[in-house]
């Protein structure tokens, strides 16, 4: 399974939209620390829509806690500061669970876990003078370039609720 972690997440517009891409993508939502929000508020909701009822989700009140569920250095940690591209890791195995880590929007995983981790950093590039990107795109970006790794394992990769033939109702012929 493809799990996502997020440290101290501090906007819920896009906690919402990371919750609605990981019930899109079989994926398990791990918040960890303090909330600036309670997690039934507006934006979030609206945000996740009604993906949200069906998320798989956990929620641990400090790294600590996490740790005791989750081995740290089975987790990639995404960073500006990292010299490893995201693209340039082997996830291609389905069997083996992924873990990706998320910093605050404001400023990032811890630097010592960082520098713990070091071998376990990953970055997406971008020009020279951005700072970051936004959360929730950093989230979907990695986690896609994992799921394209996997194949899309569990996807699926044509329409089923409207049907696969649905645009050729649209056709002028």
């Amino acid at each position: 399974m493809n799990c996502i972690i997020l440290f101290e997440p501090e906007k819920p517009s896009n906690v919402g939209n990371i919750m609605r891409t990981c019930v899109a993508t079989n994926s398990k939502l791990i918040i960890v620390g303090k909330l600036t929000f309670p997690l039934n508020d507006k934006s979030l909701k609206r945000a996740g829509m009604d993906y949200i009822e069906s998320l798989d989700f956990e929620y641990y009140e400090s790294l600590d806690e996490l740790f005791k569920h989750y081995d740290e250095n089975k987790i990639y940690y995404v960073t500006r500061y990292s010299n490893n591209l995201y693209s340039e890791i082997d996830f291609h195995d389905v069997i083996e669970d992924t873990y990706l880590m998320f910093g605050k929007e404001s400023s990032g995983i811890p630097k010592d876990l960082l520098s713990k981790h070091l071998d376990h950093t990953i970055r997406i590039p971008m020009a020279i003078n951005a700072r970051s990107l936004n959360l929730s795109n950093s989230v979907a970006i990695t986690l896609y370039e994992v799921l394209r790794q996997q194949k899309y394992f569990g996807l699926s990769l044509k329409e089923e609720i409207k049907g696969e033939d649905y645009l050729n109702k649209f056709k002028n012929d």
